[in-house]
């Protein structure tokens, strides 16, 4: 069963997928979306949920550094139930605390111009949301 990570901001939602044996994440797309249209991404990750055979998909819970639940954070709980009724697939919410930071700063070692670094940030944290989950199991 393959694994989607997803990264959800107000704006854009970064996608990633796993192989089939779970042990890697690869970078999929960026979603543009409008997150008080809650469906309005849905098209989307429908196609990706039937064309990579989607199981299950981790969804990146912001969390604040000292662990409580924030409007980002309950944003990401809304979305992953949406999720879970619409596409019907289970959710895990995983914290990725830091995981944009850290794809900004994997970016910058690469020495990835500002407006490139824009376009692919996204995805890079569903990559590590969802890597960190591989690794973890």
């Amino acid at each position: 069963m393959k694994l989607m990570g997803l990264d959800v901001g107000s704006k854009t939602i970064g996608v990633a997928v796993s192989d089939e044996l779970g042990w890697t994440a690869q970078g999929v797309t960026t979603i543009k979306w409008d997150e008080n249209e809650i469906s309005s991404a849905d098209e989307e990750l429908k196609e990706i949920i039937t064309k990579y055979d989607i199981g299950k998909a981790i969804i990146g819970l912001p969390k604040n550094m000292n662990g409580t639940i924030g409007e980002r954070g309950e944003a990401s709980q809304a979305f992953a139930k949406h999720v879970e009724e619409t596409h019907n697939i289970p959710t895990v919410l995983w914290d990725e605390r830091l995981t944009t930071m850290a794809a900004e700063r994997v970016l910058l070692e690469a020495d990835m111009s500002r407006k490139k670094r824009k376009k692919v940030i996204d995805k890079m944290a569903a990559v590590m949301i969802l890597q960190g989950y591989l690794d973890q199991k």
